[in-house]
């Protein structure tokens, strides 16, 4: 039953398509208009890291810095115990990469046959696969030191892996198969 004065038209209150809109004028007005110098300086520190720009920019909006390090997983790098040496494809990507290059050892292999590769500034123990996330995240502050984890990009090959960019707070995780596409 109508209450007194409605005259059984359409509701007055916004549809979907209205919502819609706000919601489009509303983000336009939030995102900023970026100079083009300054798209520019963001290619090009792209293209240092070794990433494209779609993702280089995801990773800076979502975190609101730019990236100075990467975490590799020896998985990710096609290390293991009987291959200690990086292979070419990799060998290429890290040497274009300016910025701090720190490899995690998977267990059974330990970081210093990791290091013997110019191309890796630091390498550390990885944290156990199983290990409880304040474990991952103790082991992957001292693979860190000093770095802010927020300006860290993981790059994995394994989905265990992924959860240590959550123990670390990193600013994010990529699969090794995006990061070094070819095999």
């Amino acid at each position: 039953m109508s209450q007194i004065g409605h005259n059984g038209g359409p509701s007055v209150q916004p549809g979907v398509a209205w919502r819609a809109h706000c919601w489009r004028a509303a983000r336009a007005r939030l995102l900023p208009t970026l100079p083009i110098e300054v798209v520019r300086l963001r290619v090009k520190r792209a293209r240092d890291l070794g990433l494209d720009y779609r993702t280089y920019a995801s990773v800076r909006a979502a975190t609101g810095h730019d990236l100075i390090a990467f975490l590799f997983s020896s998985n990710a790098l096609r290390l293991t115990r009987g291959q200690t040496v990086l292979p070419q494809d990799r060998i290429e990507k890290l040497d274009a990469m300016n910025c701090t290059r720190i490899a995690l050892a998977v267990a059974p292999l330990s970081p210093q046959a990791i290091i013997v590769n110019p191309q890796i500034d630091a390498a550390h123990p990885a944290p156990f696969a199983l290990a409880k996330f304040a474990e991952a995240r103790a082991v992957i502050r001292v693979a860190l030191g000093k770095v802010p984890g927020d300006r860290v990009l993981l790059v994995g090959d394994m989905a265990l892996e992924r959860d240590w960019c959550a123990a670390g707070r990193l600013a994010g995780y990529l699969p090794a198969e995006r990061f070094f596409p070819n095999p």
